[in-house]
């Protein structure tokens, strides 16, 4: 089976739940103390989607003002971007629409964009409506869909339509002419303690 790395950076105003989507995607666990970020963490996890299996090598980005010049460092070469915001939190909303428009000016050409409206299972105190929201995302094309990381909801759903965007990679491409294609033997390594 094919193994394929894909880079994800996550995006948004600190204090949206960024970390808690990976923490909860990557260890299925919630920790509500959790600390902001401090520049960027990184974590992976590898899944099966379809015949491939899905490496995602997760930057998860700080928030805060101070670190938002970081921000291109790790979106550069992203085959997705997953921008957060705070269901509960309209001025997150807004900062989402400039983390758009940056990605459409300096990042990837072709990176999938997705927006996780975080914190659904705070409904009572919604200040984002679910369908602006989505209008929005319709609006340039990205993924939509609200998270709740602290009750794992549509966490894993969001990394499996980011899967099924992905460009797939034609593992045997039509021969043109004459000649022959070169590929690497997957290699396997095994990795012990002793």
């Amino acid at each position: 089976m094919a193994l394929r790395e894909l880079k994800v950076c996550l995006l948004g105003d600190t204090g949206v739940g960024k970390s808690s989507i990976v923490w909860r995607f990557v260890e299925d666990s919630f920790d509500p103390n959790i600390n902001p970020t401090i520049g960027a963490s990184f974590m992976t996890k590898t899944v099966q989607y379809q015949n491939e299996l899905h490496k995602f090598l997760i930057w998860d980005t700080a928030g805060q003002e101070r670190f938002r010049a970081l921000a291109p460092m790790y979106y550069r070469g992203s085959a997705a971007a997953i921008i957060v915001y705070d269901i509960t939190k309209e001025e997150t909303f807004s900062t989402l629409k400039n983390w758009v428009k940056e990605l459409r000016q300096h990042g990837p050409p072709n990176i999938v964009v997705a927006i996780a409206g975080n914190k659904c299972d705070l409904n009572d105190v919604r200040e984002v409506m679910e369908k602006d929201a989505k209008d929005y995302a319709d609006s340039i094309h990205a993924i939509f869909v609200e998270t709740s990381a602290k009750n794992a909801i549509n966490i894993n759903e969001l990394f499996i339509e980011i899967s099924r965007r992905i460009p797939s990679t034609d593992t045997n491409p039509p021969l043109s002419g004459k000649g022959f294609k070169l590929r690497r033997q997957p290699s396997v390594t095994k990795r012990s303690c002793c």
